[in-house]
């Protein structure tokens, strides 16, 4: 039986399109019964349309919690499964993560506990990693719990950091291991 997920998104969805092409595929036993965005107008967004997936925009000017009750009715009315946050940018409220405890991941572009935690997101992170000095980097699949990053990992995937990198050369060799990485663990979950 197929899994029932919902993918969190904020920006342009490149991590959401690495699902959407798994399901499609065939390699991701689930079927996505939701996306939300955080803003209205995001590639992310568009790629559900495109793709024929229900979406909804988050409007945080009704009050995280409200917003988030109000997602987490309709997540629950969709019997979802699994929670799957692809570049999603919004800390969650601890009643949303407590409601789903063990049901929702989160790619994180580091080895956590590198560089990770509040205000550690997008290019800060791999700024971060070249002016440390570091010589690998990578990004990291874990539950979401009540703090940043600081939930139990579920898997990695490490790449070099090159003495003639910048930020954005990095970010786009992290990004490619996402795009493998997130898939390889939403099915193993649905399997």
């Amino acid at each position: 039986m197929k899994k029932h997920i919902a993918v969190f998104v904020s920006g342009s969805g490149s991590n959401f399109q690495s699902i959407i092409d798994g399901v499609n595929n065939k390699e991701i036993n689930a079927e996505i019964m939701l996306c939300v965005a955080s803003k209205a107008g995001t590639l992310g967004e568009q790629r559900a349309i495109d793709n024929g997936i229900a979406t909804t925009v988050m409007d945080k000017s009704l009050g995280l919690e409200n917003e988030f009750g109000r997602v987490a009715e309709m997540l629950t009315r969709l019997n979802v499964d699994y929670i799957i946050l692809a570049g999603f940018l919004t800390i969650l409220p601890f009643s949303f993560v407590r409601k789903f405890k063990n049901k929702i991941i989160n790619i994180h572009p580091s080895l956590i506990p590198k560089f990770s935690g509040d205000g550690f997101y997008g290019m800060r992170v791999h700024e971060a990693v070249i002016t440390a000095g570091e010589t690998e980097s990578g990004c990291t699949v874990h539950f979401v719990d009540e703090g940043i990053d600081t939930g139990d990992i579920i898997d990695k995937a490490i790449v070099a950091v090159l003495p003639s990198d910048t930020p954005e050369t990095l970010q786009q060799r992290v990004l490619k291991e996402e795009h493998r990485l997130l898939p390889k663990v939403v099915k193993m979950l649905c399997d």
